[in-house]
């Protein structure tokens, strides 16, 4: 048996909205060196559902695609289907959704049918089984631009930050696994090394690198600790695109919160994606009521 965890983010660009990370967690049948093999299977088998984040979701498109393959995959993990987005963040072991506004006021599914995405997330747990593949769990960690902005005061930079929350979310998961455990990332903007950040992470002085390419870096953690891939493309696997979609989807929950948070109290006050030339847009149009509220800019706005 082994343990499979595959992480993404949404929103390392922006200057608004939280940095969203996220990981899947898959029990697969068989030894680690089978494990790209079984889950390339399983991916084919639940392509009209899950993949790369960008084929589902498009700003303007709607959330439909993207809700209907997260939803399923916290439904199939968890067993249950979240009533708002309150109770998604409790599942998702992620904190608050929203930075502004109260996500409970965001009910789901948003743009689905409460029964389409039940019966979606069994009919893909049959799939899966049918392949000897198991989605265990799906978690998240929300970034706040408060946070962020700490963590930069840390002495932290945009890349650190990132892999910080990615590889200590992926130790917590892979903690006194019973299994080998296989932990797949998405490259991490341009960089290439990343043995120091899992040494503190993952608590081991043991970092065998194994791979630092410019579309691969892979590394050994001890002789039975884990085995971690940082790939450029890492969407094109299956755990890494799940929780892409996850990320994606909290990350548009929480834009939604506070695009309605703040539209409430500027009439006329256009809703924003958070990256940079729309952000600097925002920031003039809503700054009489940002001050009016007594909101500092370091709580909203990230510097970097």
């Amino acid at each position: 048996m082994t343990l499979v965890i595959g992480t993404d983010e949404a929103g390392y660009g922006p200057n608004l909205g939280p940095l969203v990370v996220a990981a899947s967690v898959w029990e697969v049948a068989g030894e680690p060196e089978a494990a790209d093999r079984v889950l390339g299977e399983a991916g084919a088998a639940a392509a009209d559902v899950w993949g790369d984040s960008k084929r589902f979701f498009h700003v303007g498109s709607g959330l439909g695609p993207l809700e209907r393959g997260a939803l399923a995959a916290v439904i199939a993990a968890s067993g249950r289907l979240p009533s708002d987005a309150h109770a998604l963040a409790d599942v998702l072991a992620a904190g608050a959704i929203a930075d502004a506004g109260d996500p409970r006021t965001i009910p789901l599914p948003h743009a689905n049918g409460a029964d389409s995405c039940t019966g979606l997330a069994a009919a893909l747990a049959e799939r899966l089984a049918a392949l000897g593949v198991r989605l265990m769990a799906v978690r998240c960690r929300v970034i706040d631009p408060r946070e962020f902005n700490r963590l930069l005061d840390t002495g932290l930079n945009k890349s650190d930050i990132l892999s910080q929350a990615t590889l200590d979310l992926a130790a917590s998961l892979a903690h006194d696994a019973p299994a080998a455990v296989l932990v797949w990332c998405d490259r991490h903007g341009g960089r290439k090394r990343y043995a120091g950040a899992l040494a503190r992470a993952f608590a081991t002085p043991l970092v065998e690198v194994l791979d630092e390419t410019p579309a691969r870096s892979a590394y050994r953690l001890g002789p039975r600790g884990p085995q971690v891939e940082f790939q450029v493309g890492g969407e094109a696997r299956m755990p890494v695109a799940v929780a892409s979609m996850t990320a994606k989807y909290v990350r548009e929950l929480s834009m939604a919160a506070f695009n309605a948070h703040w539209s409430a109290r500027v009439p006329g006050l256009r809703a924003t994606a958070g990256y940079p030339v729309d952000a600097r847009r925002w920031r003039e149009e809503a700054a009489v009521a940002v001050e009016a509220a007594g909101v500092a800019w370091d709580d909203l706005w990230r510097r970097a």
